[in-house]
């Protein structure tokens, strides 16, 4: 086939020639072309500037040989044995090409869609104390100068006013879970606020309800709660979102708090934890038409 031959196939054809005779390097340097472009155009030169075919070995139709009739009279077959069946028959592609077929001709059966997850209209609170959000949040690691100490951070918030009460605790129990909870409800009493529900996620500090030989087993926050007469509610599980006010609490906590601090015993975690909360009731919020939480 002819055709016009170009300014563009004449330089690359006296570069060919030059590297041929002269050698790569000395042709870098001649021509300003970078070793990987000569050895790019050395590969598919023939030593001459005609025509050469651009057309594919393959294309994207390739595999349609395969016999569709040994998918419908074994439907239950997988990928690779259909694969392998066909290979006995003379198939001559790969598995991926096989598939790619198949799931152009579509063999394969269609997903069924997911259902789509409608939340439940949000259940505004309409007084304090009618609902505490309660969760533990373990201080970061790069925040403890002693590598071997493990330092956790309780906090309650009131879902109406944002109220917040935070402290300390050596280890997450359900024994510092039941403290926090006396400590919470007296904390809470003292501004004028009688705690009717506790609100708290599925972990092992607060219920027992994932564990199959604990399930029907009563924890010490649950008995505490329960002589308290305060109503205890789990969240669904793994959805923080139903805790949003606490979870973006403890956000603020991280970029406010941990990542300016390092605390040096679990004493000084107590000391710093008091002027965070103090600082956090506060500071004016939006929600609250820019009143603080100690001032609804």
């Amino acid at each position: 086939m002819n055709r016009k031959i170009t300014r563009d196939m004449a330089y690359r054809q006296s570069l060919m020639k030059y590297a041929g005779k002269y050698g790569v390097s000395r042709a870098r340097r001649k021509y300003n072309k970078s070793r990987s472009y000569i050895y790019c155009w050395w590969a598919c030169w023939n030593g001459n500037i005609e025509y050469q075919s651009r057309r594919p070995h393959s294309h994207l139709n390739c595999g349609a040989e395969a016999d569709p009739g040994q998918r419908r009279r074994n439907p239950q077959l997988g990928l690779v044995e259909l694969w392998h069946r066909l290979k006995q028959l003379s198939y001559t592609r790969r598995s991926e090409s096989l598939f790619r077929v198949m799931r152009k001709l579509g063999m394969f059966p269609q997903e069924k869609k997911k259902k789509a997850y409608t939340p439940k209209p949000y259940q505004q609170m309409t007084h304090s104390g009618e609902r505490i959000q309660v969760d533990v949040k373990v201080a970061p690691r790069r925040c403890i100068a002693d590598p071997e100490l493990l330092l956790f951070q309780y906090t309650a918030i009131d879902a109406f006013s944002r109220l917040r009460f935070l402290a300390a605790y050596p280890e997450q129990s359900t024994c510092s879970s039941a403290d926090f909870l006396k400590r919470l409800v007296k904390w809470y009493a003292h501004r004028g606020i009688r705690v009717e529900c506790v609100q708290t996620d599925n972990d092992f500090e607060f219920t027992n309800c994932f564990y199959n030989s604990k399930r029907d087993i009563p924890t010490l926050f649950e008995k505490t709660a329960a002589g308290l007469g305060i109503r205890h509610k789990l969240i669904r599980p793994y959805t923080p979102r139903h805790n949003s006010k606490l979870e973006r609490s403890h956000c603020k906590d991280n970029e406010e708090f941990y990542a300016s601090y390092k605390f040096f015993s679990f004493h000084n975690l107590q000391k710093q934890l008091t002027v965070r909360q103090r600082q956090y009731n506060t500071f004016p919020m939006r929600p609250l038409n820019w009143c603080s939480t100690n001032q609804v």
